[in-house]
């Protein structure tokens, strides 16, 4: 893979390595990454509360786990067991973080398996990227995967 240098801080991201990512596309604030999951890139997806961030219609506007996976609901995707790259199936991975121990995670970003087992992911509002696998994302800015969602691949998927 060969890697660009990213216009973020690298110590939010201490799993990218040169080995393991490039740039993809150029910095921008006009999506997200949990848009990007999405194949979104026209706007921010986000359930925030004033209803700053598009979100589908009669989806519950909570920053849950739950409400995320109805989210992408809406696109297909159903809760699967794992990222393993399978054949004609496209998936997503939601990243989130445990403010307390015994507290459900708060989503935090979510990452698409690529046809080629690779990932992509936005980072914030910086680049998007692809990254040779999933964990490349973990730390301290997303924490780690909680679920991997599923769906048939699009015919016209990247």
């Amino acid at each position: 893979m060969r890697a660009m240098s990213g216009s973020w801080d690298p110590s939010e991201f201490p799993r990218l390595t040169k080995d393991n990512y490039g740039v993809t596309s150029p910095a921008t604030r006009r999506y997200n990454c949990i848009a990007w999951a999405a194949r979104d890139t026209s706007r921010k997806w986000w359930p925030d509360p004033r209803n700053i961030g598009w979100w589908p219609a009669g989806v519950q506007r909570a920053e849950t786990i739950e409400a995320f996976v109805e989210a992408y609901g809406t696109l297909g995707f159903r809760l699967c067991y794992d990222g393993s790259l399978q054949p004609g199936i496209e998936k997503i991975a939601i990243f989130g973080m445990r403010s307390a121990e015994n507290e459900p995670p708060t989503p935090t970003h979510a990452a698409l398996q690529l046809e080629s087992g690779d990932w992509t992911s936005k980072l914030g509002d910086f680049e998007d990227i692809s990254h040779s696998n999933v964990e490349a994302v973990i730390g301290p800015v997303y924490g780690k995967v909680v679920c991997y969602l599923s769906r048939p691949r699009p015919h016209n998927a990247r």
